[in-house]
């Protein structure tokens, strides 16, 4: 295999929305601990930390590489487990009739392995449980998001 061949996952959804909703769901703590994390700090500026903890083996760090309100929100991993340390991750957002397109992509992983796999298909799983939180309000329990 190509060493230097980086794989990618990318997942697009229409949430029935406001772009400032779907973007304060995707970029404030308080929102962040209602669909994927268990604990969130961080303020969506260029150049601020993150921290996301999910549990005590799983407390990561991440920089803001872009925050553009209402537009487009992208994280690099600093601290995380080793397939995710090179991979930075975000959201896009483009207004439509119907709601907002969130266009999410995850790049930089260096490896096609079984967490890049498992990877793909929790955030797929997660990002249909941000858009029930942003369309309905519902908050999955933590203990059973994937």
């Amino acid at each position: 295999m190509n060493s230097n061949k980086e794989y990618s996952i990318y997942h697009d959804l229409v949430i029935l929305g406001t772009p400032k909703r779907v973007y304060d769901a995707v970029s404030l703590p308080e929102h962040l601990n209602n669909w994927w994390t268990l604990k969130c700090t961080g303020t969506p500026k260029q150049g601020t930390v993150y921290n996301l903890y999910f549990a005590p083996e799983y407390d990561w760090m991440a920089e803001v590489v872009s925050a553009t309100s209402n537009e487009s929100f992208h994280l690099r991993m600093t601290r995380s487990s080793e397939d995710w340390s090179t991979t930075t991750f975000g959201f896009d957002l483009e207004e439509k009739n119907e709601g907002v397109l969130l266009k999410f992509s995850h790049l930089g992983w260096l490896h096609c392995n079984n967490e890049f796999r498992n990877s793909s298909f929790c955030w797929a799983m997660l990002l249909n449980g941000l858009k029930q939180y942003v369309e309905n309000g519902h908050i999955v329990p933590f203990e059973e998001r994937n």
